[in-house]
């Protein structure tokens, strides 16, 4: 029947078709039918033994014993059906957070309990009350999602931005709010737009809490993920040629990715964008973007807004909180990895072509492809989209062992579909 893994964190939440439930159900109620027609069946064939007169009684008597058999027959099928329930949310890993658990903290409590609407039942949308937004799978954390709302009201916040993050990598998403006072960080000697693009600032302007790294220096020293090597070093390393100075045949230049859009590039989403780079050349040419991207070993959030640009502190897990057809384009690496599991990458695909509007571009920049299931997995899944391919290069870099690898850019121009 299938099933759909997510990576979450160091663990795994399966998400099963309850094809076990489906099959238990539909073998009991066919049990059922069975037993009540054999009943049916022995009441209206029986010959009476006795005389008239007994027969009533009999038939009587009958009825009883089938309605009694009937009867434990609903009441083992409402059993089962409640059992299957309970399977099922075992199996999606889903639970309602029991407030009454003395697990749970009191302004989790307060968070989470129903808040009547102050002027009654809402005339358009016919609410009565206002239900807060906190991800399922905290369940699966509750003793740190208590912990992250174990603070005091109106005081400062506790420096643990990185337990939120941990939750949120936990599937804990969206993460609830707090009525605390976020750590401030004097932001001093920023630069005007657009000369903030590219300059370095102080580090005292970032969040070195929950990091390895407490400086720049360690950061770009390190080879944080595969499309972040340095790139940190917005002055002299290869951030600085990057999207307008071509390694190889997979590297796109900006400005012909640009003309591809004749002329109609005017903002755009990048996903899972590192330090900004990508946004800060689309800055340059007057495009706006967003860049989605969590603070994973490295204050990225930070050091994006202090160029003057969009950070926006988002898991791939949550579905993108843009409206249908608002981008231009959207770029994409190898964030699209999502570890072999081809229905998660369905579900992040099928919601970028959701957030892309009708002629505008997907940008595949660079994606690995490990092995050559992955790439049949996911050109497969493009052609599914019916995207007019623009360009579409399949080559191959030496990685830092020397080791051959394959890698897949495209340029994807979105169709109208009827």
């Amino acid at each position: 029947m299938g099933s759909v893994s997510l990576k979450i964190g160091d663990g795994t939440a399966r998400f099963k078709r309850a094809s076990v439930c489906s099959s238990a159900l539909n073998l009991l109620m066919l049990f059922s039918v069975v037993t009540t027609n054999l009943f049916a069946l022995y009441a209206f064939t029986s010959s009476p033994k006795n005389h008239h007169a007994h027969l009533l009684p009999h038939t009587h008597k009958n009825i009883s014993l089938i309605s009694e058999q009937v009867s434990l027959i609903l009441r083992e099928i409402d059993s089962s059906q409640k059992k299957l329930a309970q399977m099922e949310k075992e199996l999606l890993g889903y639970e309602s957070i029991d407030l009454s658990s003395s697990k749970i903290s009191s302004e989790l409590r307060t968070f989470l309990q129903h808040h009547l609407l102050p002027l009654g039942k809402d005339s358009k949308t016919g609410i009565t009350e206002m239900v807060a937004s906190v991800g399922h799978s905290c369940v699966k954390s509750l003793d740190l999602l208590s912990q992250y709302m174990n603070y005091k009201v109106n005081a400062p916040c506790p420096d643990d931005w990185s337990l939120g993050q941990k939750l949120i990598l936990s599937g804990c998403e969206p993460l609830p709010r707090r009525r605390c006072f976020a750590k401030t960080i004097p932001k001093v000697d920023l630069h005007s737009f657009p000369d903030s693009l590219w300059k370095n600032y102080s580090e005292k302007i970032y969040s070195w809490s929950g990091l390895g790294c407490k400086n720049l220096a360690c950061l770009n020293s390190k080879k944080l993920n595969r499309d972040c090597a340095g790139c940190f070093d917005i002055i002299s390393g290869y951030e600085t040629q990057k999207y307008v100075k071509a390694r190889g045949k997979n590297d796109f230049l900006i400005d012909h990715v640009l003309a591809m859009g004749n002329g109609e590039i005017r903002i755009g989403f990048d996903i899972g964008g590192g330090s900004g780079t990508f946004a800060a050349r689309m800055a340059d040419r007057n495009v706006t973007l967003v860049t989605a991207t969590l603070n994973v070993d490295a204050p990225f959030n930070e050091f994006i807004a202090a160029r003057g640009l969009f950070p926006l502190y988002l898991s791939l897990d949550h579905r993108f909180p843009f409206h249908d057809n608002v981008f231009d384009l959207v770029h994409a690496g190898n964030v699209l990895d999502v570890s072999g599991r081809p229905e998660k990458l369905e579900f992040l695909v099928f919601d970028i072509d959701r957030v892309l509007r009708a002629g505008g571009l997907f940008w595949l920049d660079n994606f690995l492809c490990s092995n050559e299931d992955k790439k049949t997995v996911l050109t497969r899944l493009i052609e599914r989209f019916g995207y007019k391919k623009l360009k579409w290069v399949v080559g191959e870099k030496l990685n830092g062992s020397g080791k051959s690898e394959v890698y897949l850019s495209a340029v994807l121009q979105k169709q109208v579909r009827v």
